[in-house]
């Protein structure tokens, strides 16, 4: 149980938050690596108040993601990772952390009246929020991925059908990791192009097709015998989840296999601890999505026509994999 001082520094802990998120906002970290610079320089480049904006600098000192000396601010390595610029870049992550702020403020309103007030479905994202959301998936990903892939054997499947792939980070990741494998990225049309860079950056277009779509409203493509829905049955309700897995179910060859990646919760729902946070992140943002457990993902997956539900892996960072199979 957590002692009342530790409770209070939580609590507390939404002003270094606060200070972060409006440091991402306005791409402080990139601006700073340009050069090192003063609060006059920065306040005039980008408009800002002078006072406001030193008081932000010099928390960002005390945090230290800054450098300052006779007044001049520089970089921190930790600090750099936040930078445009850096080759692994962090800041889509914080400025999708930004975009969360707004929808967590309404909790208590949420708590009072249901989800569903004012929220925006899965996929209704604006462009900047769907690339900053994008970005962040790959941010958390890009290491997950090559453990979670090398952790399954998938010898004996030769195509995947990535569900909602996103930029391709887990694609990449199953195709390093098993040289016999081709597969299908299936995501929304503004998603593809990006998808399309990331997979030729790393050399792997070639063994990949992409096919734009809509997994709520279109069919799934055919002809694959290994299909992954990664990150995606939280944003959905049961019932949203149980179309999907028909779906997976009829675009699958038989004796093909269906991957979930999610958090899996215990009976109780309060471990993984990470999964019972994200339970109230898709409150907030989402008007039926959740964090489901094993049982519930095994009912529907039945349901859906799948046999053989198992988990394959469990762990706290939403990599927990589920696999059923498609009967022969």
């Amino acid at each position: 149980m957590e002692r009342k001082e530790d409770i209070m520094a939580v609590a507390r802990a939404f002003m270094r938050s606060r200070i972060i998120l409006t440091a991402a906002e306005l791409d402080l970290f990139t601006i700073i690596q340009d050069s090192c610079t003063s609060v006059e320089k920065i306040a005039e480049r980008l408009g800002l108040d002078r006072r406001a904006l030193a008081r932000v600098l010099d928390c960002l000192v005390t945090l230290g993601l800054l450098n300052k000396d006779s007044g001049s601010y520089s970089l921190t390595g930790e600090g750099s990772l936040y930078s445009s610029k850096h080759p692994a870049s962090e800041l889509p992550m914080l400025l999708h952390m930004s975009s969360l702020w707004v929808s967590w403020s309404d909790l208590t309103e949420v708590v009072k009246k249901g989800p569903g007030s004012g929220q925006k479905p899965p996929g209704s994202m604006d462009i900047d929020s769907r690339r900053a959301f994008i970005g962040a998936m790959h941010v958390i990903g890009r290491v997950l991925s090559e453990e979670i892939a090398g952790s399954l054997d998938l010898r004996g499947y030769r195509k995947l059908l990535d569900i909602g792939g996103g930029s391709g980070t887990y694609t990449i990741a199953f195709l390093r990791r098993n040289p016999q494998l081709k597969a299908i990225l299936f995501d929304l049309k503004d998603v593809i192009p990006t998808a399309g860079e990331r997979l030729s950056s790393e050399g792997l277009l070639d063994r990949v097709e992409l096919i734009s779509g809509d997994f709520y409203a279109d069919d799934l493509p055919e002809g694959c015998d290994l299909a992954l829905l990664s990150a995606i049955i939280h944003q959905n309700s049961r019932q949203q989840n149980l179309e999907l897995y028909r779906k997976a179910y009829r675009s699958l060859e038989p004796g093909g296999m269906l991957l979930i990646r999610d958090h899996i919760m215990d009976e109780q729902r309060t471990l993984p601890p990470e999964g019972a946070m994200f339970a109230i992140n898709m409150l907030v943002n989402t008007l039926g999505g959740d964090t489901y457990t094993f049982n519930e993902v095994k009912q529907g997956l039945k349901e859906a026509g799948f046999t053989d539900a198992r988990l394959l892996r469990s762990g706290e960072r939403m990599d927990c994999i589920v696999g059923a199979v498609k009967p022969k």
